[in-house]
């Protein structure tokens, strides 16, 4: 479909804002390099480098878009994602090898029955979002029965789960139903622009997880 001027506007938005996270995570990286946040700055600055790659470098190279991202930066993502929560916020080692092995499991079974699935991998990215609902949902119920639950504006992960929540888990119908939302360009239209202003969202708010949430890490 073609877009229209307000989704280009917020898809370049969307590139940029994901830079200005990355660029405000790295002035953060001084007072995190010892902590395991550091690692957030590192996935943030990879993320940012490949959407420059899979926007523009198809003007010096030849590569399928549909397989950069199916195949590598949504699985970096939900890997990350998986790492972040299981590991560091909830300490299992075992949550996250579970997560992961499931999630993996899934491009088998798309090859075997979802063979013909457009773009993205719906049974990929569905199952995906559904381990990370998972996750979330555990995070904000530790947030909730917090003794700190009066100072979650100093909380990071309470930023960051608010992101994770807008984007990932309000955009699952959208890319659950991809295929048939497509024949509903109204629909699709409302369902795409609210994938990219939750993208902007999300990253915003991954960047005031630096400069709020700095104080309690």
């Amino acid at each position: 479909m073609e877009l229209s001027n307000f989704q280009k506007f917020l898809s370049d938005s969307f590139l940029w804002v994901e830079g200005l996270a990355a660029i405000i995570a790295l002035l953060n990286y001084a007072t995190l390099k010892n902590q395991y946040w550091r690692f957030f700055i590192y996935y943030l600055v990879i993320i940012f480098l490949s959407e420059i790659i899979g926007k523009w470098g198809g003007l010096y190279f030849s590569f399928s878009k549909a397989k950069y991202y199916n195949y590598l930066i949504i699985p970096f993502q939900f890997i990350f994602f998986y790492w972040l929560y299981a590991i560091k916020c909830f300490n299992s080692k075992v949550l996250f090898y579970l997560c992961s092995t499931i999630y993996f499991s899934s491009f088998l079974v798309s090859e075997l029955f979802f063979r013909e699935s457009k773009i993205y991998f719906s049974f990929n990215y569905t199952l995906g979002c559904l381990l990370l609902m998972f996750l979330v949902l555990k995070e904000y119920y530790n947030q909730v029965n917090s003794i700190n639950i009066l100072n979650f504006h100093k909380n990071k992960m309470f930023y960051i789960n608010l992101g994770v929540t807008l984007f990932y888990i309000g955009t699952l119908p959208f890319f659950t139903f991809y295929s048939l939302l497509k024949d509903y360009s109204t629909i699709w239209d409302i369902y795409y622009n609210y994938f990219l202003i939750s993208g902007v969202v999300m990253y915003l708010l991954f960047s005031i997880s630096f400069i709020w949430g700095k104080q309690s890490y």
